[in-house]
C-alpha cells in the first residue's frame, strides 16, 4: 500500500474524535504531500531546523495543516519555532515555558501547549516526573503565562516490542489528565492526550488518548526509529 491508502485505513479503523499527528522526521516533501492530500491535518516535527526546511518547501500547502512540535524544544530554537508551531507538546518546566512565553510575547503571538510526561521515569527521555504534585505545580504556573494556552498532556511511553507493557503507563497518564482537568486550573483547558505512537497507538486509544503521532505505520520503515514520532 501506498501512503495514501495508508492514511486512509487507519483513519477509518480508529474513532473520530482521535486526531492524527503526522511524525515527519526524515521524511520528504512529496511524502507530506500525499499524506496532506488524503487528509493529514496535523505535521509533528521533532527538530525546528526540518520543520522551518519543510515549511518552506511546502509552500503553500505548509499553511493548510497545522504543526506540532514533538520534539524538546532548546531555549534558543524558541523564536524560530513560533512562527512555525502552533502547539509545543514539550514542555517540561517552568523556565522552558517561561521563556517560550516571553519571546511569545514579542512577537505577540498565543500559542497552545502541553506538558510532557516522563511517564517511565528514563534518563535518556525529556519531560517532567510522573508525580501528580508536580504536573499539576507545572499547569499551574503555565496558566498565569498571558501568551501560553496549556491544551493537553503527552507522553512517549518506553519503547517497547510489546505495545501491551506499555499499557500501564498510558492509563497512569490518563489517571494525572483526568485528575488535572478535575483540578479545574484557571485558564487551562485539557482537551489533549497524546500518546501511542505506530506500534502502540490500538492500545494508547483503548486507555484514553485522543491525539496519536504516527511515522512507519503511514510512511514506511526509516533508516533508524528512535523518536517522539512514529
Amino acid at each position: 500500500m501506498n501512503i495514501r491508502d495508508n492514511f486512509l485505513k487507519v483513519r477509518e479503523e480508529i474513532p473520530d474524535y482521535v486526531q492524527i499527528v503526522l511524525a515527519a522526521k526524515m521524511r520528504t516533501k512529496e511524502e507530506i504531500e500525499e499524506a496532506i492530500s488524503a487528509g493529514a491535518e496535523i505535521i509533528g516535527e521533532n527538530y525546528v531546523q526540518e520543520a522551518e526546511k519543510m515549511y518552506q518547501e511546502l509552500g503553500e500547502k505548509a499553511r493548510k495543516v497545522k504543526w506540532h512540535l514533538i520534539g524538546a524544544l532548546q531555549k534558543n530554537k524558541i523564536n524560530k519555532a513560533l512562527k512555525i508551531f502552533d502547539c509545543i507538546q514539550t514542555v517540561d518546566s517552568p523556565e522552558l515555558a517561561e521563556a517560550i512565553n516571553k519571546r511569545a510575547e514579542n512577537l505577540n503571538k498565543k500559542i497552545s501547549v502541553f506538558i510532557e510526561i516522563n511517564i517511565g521515569s528514563e534518563i535518556t527521555k525529556t519531560g517532567v516526573k510522573p508525580e501528580y504534585k508536580i504536573i499539576k505545580e507545572l499547569a499551574e504556573y503555565i496558566s498565569k503565562l498571558n501568551y501560553l494556552k496549556l491544551e493537553g498532556l503527552m507522553t512517549m511511553g518506553p519503547r517497547v516490542g510489546n505495545p501491551e507493557d506499555v499499557r500501564v503507563h498510558f492509563r497512569k497518564t490518563k489517571e494525572f489528565f483526568n485528575r488535572l482537568r478535575e483540578a479545574n486550573v484557571p485558564n487551562v483547558e485539557l482537551k489533549y492526550l497524546s500518546m501511542g505512537m505506530s506500534n502502540s497507538y490500538k492500545v494508547a486509544i483503548e486507555e484514553g488518548a485522543n491525539m496519536i503521532r504516527l511515522g512507519t505505520v503511514i510512511f514506511g520503515k526509516r533508516p533508524y526509529d528512535l523518536t517522539k514520532g512514529g
